[in-house]
């Protein structure tokens, strides 16, 4: 076990450096074996179908809790699904981009800075490994930063104007918010002498929830809920592999990591602090989805999408932490679930732009035809993400909404009304901005040739997302024995 653990982390952080020492020419072969590499021990870890914790490192001067060991790893339900989205998803979008950086590229041609782009992707793949096994609050704190930088450059990768303001706005908004959790770090090692998950249990309830508040904050502008979302929309404007990745399966997937690994440490939540949790997530869902209604650009739309999607990972948490146990195993679910379904939907809109240089959706028709993989892809992508059966959105939601009647009271019901509004009307929209761009007639424009890498992904990728259910399913439903 120490092995593929250290695989999984060292590897791409390797690869991660091998690459800027081969420069662009070999960059992209050492990137998709290192990513390869650790999907396939995440593969095996997940398989082992192991609970276990080992820390080491240990800071007496720190607190009888810190002289136990500050870093090292934890392996449960929870880290394993986190850790599939981020090293299945890294090796497509890793094996994606060698296509999509390349000179064919209508919308931005690139013929150099691979060697630093994949540097970056591949030390970002390490750092996300890292917060999933995290067995302490430090060691999640010091990848959390990592991420952070890596995010930061990826976004700024093409080294425009734009790119490098959307880049900085991303680095001002989640550093703000890395500074809340470092500032609940401190104070529950201060308060408890702990930084185990569970240290927040040691504390008055009182306390316990204004420290919680601080985590939560954080996990807000990592995962860009209201009013922390604006950054997401603004960093469309990187290479959409990074937008697959990043921005979709597995950085803003950090906050709400973050809030589930906290909830599941076995200590209890005050009431309040569960409803304010509950509440801020229905509103970011339902402002998200008005903005669907003004976006021009189609990477935009899926920016807001992810940010409802988010959501409902957060309110799943929050009613789970009200009691509602089904809940708190849906939102861990849809972690996976949506990484699949919404790393699909980007990698088809990244061949329609491709091949048209545009992402304008007034300029975007007619399409299917000359991509009809990407076609095929988009609507799979929707119909998952949208819930519609047996797609791997429909069991988290259902979990989700199980959940939501196990609560006592109207507020319960309500959630579910509310819920099933999002979805009915997201799956509307979606269907009709898919059959805007597919369908209708063809724009006269010269034939642009897909790159094979491109296809191929998209192909594996429909075939997992429709399987992933199967796998994600029997993880999920040991959440109740974490």
């Amino acid at each position: 076990m120490h092995a593929m653990v250290a695989a999984v982390m060292g590897v791409p952080i390797a690869g991660a450096v091998l690459c800027l020492a081969v420069r662009d020419k070999a960059s992209k072969y050492i990137a998709v074996l290192a990513t390869a590499v650790a999907a396939a021990y995440a593969s095996a870890i997940a398989a082992t179908q192991s609970k276990v914790t080992v820390t080491f490192g240990g800071l007496p001067w720190l607190g009888e809790g810190a002289a136990k060991g500050l870093f090292g790893y934890q392996i449960d339900p929870l880290s394993v699904i986190m850790l599939l989205a981020a090293t299945i998803i890294g090796f497509a979008s890793v094996f994606y981009s060698a296509g999509y950086l390349s000179k064919g590229n209508r919308s931005f041609p690139v013929e150099s800075g691979q060697a630093r782009y994949y540097f970056w992707l591949l030390l970002f793949g390490g750092a996300m490994a890292g917060i999933a096994l995290s067995p302490t609050l430090i060691q999640l704190l010091i990848f959390w930063e990592l991420s952070t930088v890596c995010s930061w450059a990826l976004i700024s990768f093409y080294d425009d104007e734009e790119s490098l303001r959307a880049g900085m706005k991303y680095l001002v908004m989640t550093s703000f918010g890395g500074l809340f959790l470092m500032g609940g770090v401190v104070w529950v090692l201060a308060a408890t002498g702990s930084v185990g998950f569970d240290a927040l249990g040691q504390m008055s309830p009182h306390a316990r929830a204004w420290a919680f508040v601080l985590f939560l904050i954080a996990a807000w502008a990592k995962s860009a809920q209201i009013p922390f979302h604006t950054w997401l929309p603004d960093a469309m404007v990187a290479p959409t592999p990074i937008n697959a990745y990043l921005d979709a399966a597995t950085m803003v997937k950090a906050g709400v990591f973050l809030v589930a690994r906290l909830l599941l440490a076995g200590w209890h939540l005050p009431y309040d602090t569960s409803l304010l949790v509950s509440i801020a997530a229905l509103v970011t869902m339902f402002s998200a989805l008005y903005f669907y209604f003004v976006q021009n650009d189609i990477k935009r739309l899926l920016a807001f999408s992810t940010i409802a999607q988010l959501g409902y990972i957060m309110l799943g948490l929050g009613i789970g932490s009200m009691g509602a146990d089904l809940a708190t195993r849906g939102a861990v679910l849809h972690v996976l679930m949506h990484a699949f379904a919404k790393t699909l939907l980007f990698l088809s809109v990244g061949v329609a732009v491709y091949v048209t240089g545009t992402k304008d959706l007034s300029q975007l028709h007619g399409l299917a035809r000359r991509i009809p993989t990407a076609a095929v892809a988009f609507f799979v992508g929707a119909f998952a993400l949208t819930g519609v059966p047996p797609l791997p959105c429909f069991w988290s939601k259902l979990y989700m909404l199980s959940g939501a009647l196990q609560l006592k009271g109207a507020f319960g019901p309500v959630i579910l009304v509310l819920v099933l509004i999002e979805s009915l009307v997201t799956f509307a929209w979606f269907l009709y901005i898919g059959q805007k761009i597919f369908y209708g007639r063809a724009p006269e424009t010269d034939s642009c040739k897909v790159p094979l890498c491109m296809n191929a992904i998209l192909i594996a990728l429909i075939l997992a997302t429709i399987l992933v259910p199967i796998a994600g399913i029997p993880i999920a439903a040991q959440i109740a024995n974490m």
